[in-house]
């Protein structure tokens, strides 16, 4: 009877300690299921937590490329329309004799520029703006060989306005041009290597039924780079080297009345115009030097040109202050030498025969010459030859 009592103690008292074990194995598992299925949970939170930080990261790569090759909507178009004042801007091309020209601005106010571009052959004027959601070419010119101030000119009708690069800034705006052509940004941030360095450009696309010209623009500089293809094709001009403060040169042919009273010398003169120089008071200045003594003057120092242009009319039109009358002192065979000068130069200029000469807005009249109103006078270099 003891050793059964004594057995069923011992059962209980094995059972209680087997019992205390699984009471502290609640707090701290140690067996092997339990470790297995800690990592199990411990797998799945990390690999949650892997793919959340997978995603925020990737998120942030998206949004640190975007904010450093900047949003499309926020670049700013004012940066594709540079200060070029007194900047004589080269480009080399290929292709073609004329695919290699010069620019330079002739004036500039406010949001509007106008460039001037020599390939050589010829002179083409633009007159280039800035709005608020795009760059146009307001007025547009070829064979404009004077320095004329057309900023605030209205353009005729076939001189209508282009839109040269449109807000937003990103691929595939769009928007027609002259001639029934698309013209259609086809890149952001492209890079264009010149002479002057590699840029990120925008590139514009501009496609007609025969061709097509691809314009690469780059903040602060403008144009860069132009390609021309059509078919075979190919033409190309790029940005090669940029020269400051410095002026663009114009020969002026300048004449003037020789002491016999009977013929004309002329003298060539090499005028330097910077951006916003009045070429009416550089062509005054220049008039009143003489080459040599065997000249006589045409302008008195006290004359000055109040007016000068070229009207819609085909003809020059140039004003000058009474002074050109009062100071004259000149019997009636030289002051139509004087006269002729005058006209030679100002019509040489502009590359026309007819030019209207007033004085303080009247028509040209003294006691040997009279004019009537809208009456012009003539260009005629024949009785005339070089100084000598």
């Amino acid at each position: 009877m003891m050793k059964k009592i004594g057995f069923l103690f011992s059962l209980f008292f094995l059972a209680l300690i087997l019992s205390s074990c699984r009471f502290f194995n609640r707090e701290e598992p140690n067996t092997d299921s339990s470790i297995s299925s800690s990592m199990s949970e411990e797998s799945k939170i990390s690999s949650s937590s892997e793919e959340n930080s997978a995603t925020s990261s990737s998120q942030e790569a998206a949004s640190s490329s975007s904010s450093t090759a900047e949003e499309p909507d926020s670049i700013d178009l004012a940066a594709y329309f540079p200060d070029t004042n007194n900047q004589h801007y080269i480009y080399a091309g290929e292709g073609n004799e004329y695919a290699s020209y010069d620019e330079y601005t002739d004036y500039a106010k406010d949001n509007r520029k106008q460039i001037r571009k020599n390939n050589g052959g010829t002179e083409e004027v633009k007159v280039i703006e800035l709005e608020k959601d795009q760059i146009k070419t307001r007025l547009s010119r070829g064979e404009a060989y004077p320095r004329e101030n057309w900023l605030d000119q209205e353009p005729g009708e076939e001189e209508g306005t282009e839109i040269l690069l449109k807000a937003p800034l990103k691929e595939g705006t769009t928007w027609p041009v002259m001639g029934e052509r698309t013209r259609t940004i086809t890149g952001i941030n492209v890079s264009i290597d010149t002479p002057m360095g590699t840029y990120e450009t925008v590139e514009v696309t501009t496609e007609g039924s025969e061709d097509k010209v691809v314009d690469y623009y780059a903040p602060d500089i403008g144009l860069v780079k132009t390609v021309f293809t059509s078919d075979d094709y190919n033409v190309t001009s790029t940005l090669s080297k940029i020269e400051t403060d410095v002026p663009l040169v114009q020969t002026v042919r300048f004449y003037y009345p020789n002491a016999d009273g009977e013929t004309l010398s002329y003298v060539d003169k090499e005028l330097a115009f910077k951006t916003n120089d009045v070429t009416k008071k550089k062509i005054e200045t220049a008039y009143k030097e003489l080459p040599n003594d065997a000249v006589g003057s045409v302008l008195s120092d006290n004359t000055t040109i109040l007016s000068l242009y070229l009207n819609t009319d085909g003809r020059v039109y140039v004003d000058f202050s009474k002074e050109l009358i009062s100071e004259m002192n000149a019997g009636s065979a030289y002051e139509t030498l004087i006269l002729q000068s005058i006209v030679n130069t100002i019509g040489g200029y502009y590359y026309m025969n007819e030019v209207y000469l007033t004085v303080d807005g009247q028509p040209y009249s003294t006691g040997h010459i009279q004019k009537e109103k809208g009456e012009s006078f003539t260009v005629d270099t024949e009785n005339s030859s070089e100084v000598q």
